[in-house]
């Protein structure tokens, strides 16, 4: 229920494309890495692919780290006349970001909390202050000095007892997602001995101050399948099972009601949720189921009162309704309507207060906030009239309040963090993210929604933003992002670092293509399963548009996507390689066949009934007719940069390895093909703030250096 071009008197700039003569004088630089092949025949439903490079799927192999640091090495020396400018780029995207920033605090059980960075740290330092924000401040962890000696650090799940004594708290290191729960005792700062290994980092405390609950995953395909019980100061190993996940398509999560009287353990797959609850004043009592899985039922709850509030498809409501049933007797024979479904409107969250429901809603691609008053007059939606903006609920803890939290960004418009009084309709701007250097004015960009007619006659929505003064004769360079899976809504956002391929001359647009939940439910239907083709169908068309309308050209069009998003781009590379001068595509899932073939790698089995199961003929063709490693071809491919992680969970490394190596063997242009691996982290890349923005870098210069734009 569910990341142009201008001339100015400031800033000439001289564009041309990137010439074969330029690539061949690179090439000389290095030797190009070459995969060595070991054909190996995969047969499924008596037909046999042959795999060249399925040897690549060994991190512990020295051939295969050789491999890779040897496209590292090419990447680097094919990249050297780029370092400067890379280097320069860093400084000028750190350069706009206060480096001493802090999030607006936030009140929750008698203490602000507060999340800040210093000067020149890569990681945030959480801290609370009792009943004032005049109050001293309290350490809970500075991540900085945590992280020191590791080149990977992630914080998570961090959760403060009720009665404010403990914390307790998840740390990877590795960048796979897998984590060592620990305890802090906030009164003395001692991290007490109880340690939790192979766990999501997330807990939850009972309201006896002393228990916690945890989910663990598996060992080997790092599914979330397992809730545990553990007492404060025990050994883990004595640690109770409360609930284990047999079914491998679901994950589990463990979490508490915002009115803190039901622990909640969630267990879902992509198209369906059963969760149970057990009152959390008694931890060692038994979870009760709240309503049994049905396959396609998915909801939702929220505690309020005697009730639970249920957001659900129930009754074949695909855009999802409101109901309520009495805490008592939660099956859904007695759920009732509180908001009916609406074919054209998606209701995507709620928030309860004491006196107000509020519904965030979404109708023709936008996003909307709807204030119901629980009197049952005068309900209300907030204003907002751009057509490229995003606007949602943040931290709203408190039950017994007219304030609601909400953060509004657009393209061209910094984030703000907002205090709505629902009563008064008066709003306070508590932040708003500010961009340094002095160069930065939103009233210097250009912000549009434009619609592609698809091939199947469908209208899709494109967001765009560009400086001011741009002319549409298709001599401006554009990147064109997109998601595409997963019912995931690609909304418009702000940033910082854009800007400086923004202020270069580029246009940025984000096509909101089908496999999204943009325009509503069935929107990520007609992009799943059977129908996945729609969403590279629909992001090729909008390359097509942005064309026809001469914003770009193909000599100036750069495409990018990541993940599911980087499965995208391998398909459009092998429909239409021939509409884009360059892509990037980040831990890109460009073998599909073969990884949904694997139910020991992590997260596939829950991932059927998004891709199909493969073990099922008429989904194995499907799949095989797009997959992007078994569709490479001898033909023409634009400039490419892909990126990866070794220790990547969810994308395994060798996809895109192997998927380069192929298209090394297999294109017939001299174009850039380059594989960077981050020999240190996972899926999310590198964990410091400023470790992210020289991968960033990289990217840009990639694009910028394709286009010859240096200043």
């Amino acid at each position: 229920m569910k990341n142009r071009l201008i001339i100015t008197s400031l800033c000439v700039i001289f564009v041309t494309s990137f010439t074969n003569t330029k690539a061949q004088q690179m090439l000389k630089k290095s030797p190009i890495p070459v995969a060595k092949i070991i054909p190996k025949s995969l047969e499924k439903h008596n037909e046999t692919r042959i795999d060249n490079y399925f040897w690549l799927n060994d991190r512990e192999n020295p051939e295969v780290i050789d491999y890779l640091n040897k496209e590292n090495t090419y990447y680097d020396a094919m990249t050297a006349h780029t370092k400067d400018f890379q280097k320069e780029l860093f400084e000028e995207m750190k350069g706009r970001i206060k480096e001493d920033d802090q999030s607006v605090p936030y009140l929750y059980n008698g203490y602000y909390y507060i999340t800040r960075f210093e000067k020149g740290q890569d990681y945030p330092i959480y801290s609370r202050k009792k009943g004032s924000l005049s109050a001293n401040e309290e350490i809970l962890f500075n991540c900085n000095d945590l992280a020191k000696g590791h080149s990977y650090f992630q914080l998570g799940g961090l959760s403060v007892s009720p009665d404010n004594k403990f914390a307790s708290f998840g740390i990877d290191i590795v960048g796979r997602r897998i984590y060592t729960i620990q305890i802090k005792n906030l009164e003395t700062g001692e991290i007490l001995s109880d340690k939790i290994e192979n766990a999501t980092g997330n807990s939850v405390w009972a309201n006896d101050n002393k228990t916690i609950f945890y989910t663990r995953q598996d060992k080997v395909t790092l599914r979330s399948d397992k809730v545990f019980k553990h007492k404060l100061a025990t050994d883990a190993a004595a640690d109770v099972l409360v609930f284990n996940e047999k079914d491998d398509t679901f994950n589990v999560s463990v979490g508490k009601e915002k009115s803190k009287k039901y622990i909640v353990i969630g267990s879902g797959s992509t198209l369906t949720t059963e969760y149970r609850i057990l009152n959390s004043d008694n931890p060692d009592g038994e979870f009760v189921v709240f309503q049994p899985r049905v396959r396609g039922l998915e909801y939702s709850i929220s505690h309020f009162g005697d009730s639970f509030y249920i957001l659900t498809n129930n009754d074949k409501a695909t855009n999802f309704k409101l109901m309520k049933t009495p805490e008592n007797a939660t099956a859904k024979e007695n759920w009732k309507d509180v908001i009916a479904h609406r074919k054209e409107v998606l209701l995507e969250d709620i928030e309860i207060f004491s006196n107000y429901l509020v519904v965030e809603e979404r109708s023709k691609g936008l996003n909307h906030i709807r204030i119901m008053p629980w009197s049952g007059a005068g309900e209300y939606y907030l204003p907002f009239g751009s057509e490229t903006y995003n606007a949602y609920t943040t931290t709203n803890v408190d039950f017994d309040t007219d304030i609601l939290r909400y953060s509004y960004q657009s393209l061209a418009t910094p984030s703000s963090v907002i205090d709505f009084n629902m009563k008064t309709k008066e709003k306070e701007i508590k932040k708003e993210q500010e961009v340094l250097g002095g160069k930065f004015d939103k009233n210097n960009y250009i912000e549009e929604r434009v619609w592609a007619t698809a091939t199947d006659g469908t209208k899709v929505p494109i967001s765009l933003v560009y400086r001011k003064g741009l002319k549409k004769d298709g001599n401006n360079p554009l990147l064109l992002y997109a998601y595409g899976s997963y019912g995931v809504t690609m909304d418009t956002y702000f940033s910082s670092t854009r800007l400086s391929i923004l202020d270069r001359g580029f246009v940025f647009a984000i096509a909101h293509i089908r496999g999204g939940e943009d325009l509503g439910r069935q929107w990520y239907e007609d992009g799943k399963l059977l129908k996945k083709k729609n969403t590279f169908t629909d992001f090729i068309d909008c390359s097509k548009f942005l064309i026809q309308e001469k914003y770009t050209s193909p000599k100036h069009l750069y495409a990018e996507g990541g993940s599911a998003g980087g499965l995208l781009m391998g398909a459009v590379v092998n429909m239409a390689p021939e509409l884009y001068n360059g892509v990037i595509a980040q831990v890109p899932f460009v073998d599909v066949i073969t990884t949904m073939l694997d139910d020991t790698i992590p997260l596939t089995t829950g991932e059927y009934d998004e891709w199909g199961n493969p073990n099922v003929k008429k989904y194995y063709d499907y799949m095989l007719s797009y997959s992007p490693y078994d569709n490479v071809k001898a033909q023409k491919y634009p400039n490419m940069f892909v990126s990866t992680g070794l220790h990547d969970s969810q994308v395994q490394y060798w996809e895109p390895a192997k998927w380069v190596a192929k298209l090394r063997t297999q294109k017939t242009n001299d174009t850039v093909l380059y594989l960077n691996t981050n020999m240190d982290a996972g899926h999310g890349g590198a964990s410091g703030r400023f470790e992210a923005l020289k991968e960033l870098a990289k990217e840009y210069s990639f694009l910028l250096d394709l286009e010859e734009i240096k200043n």
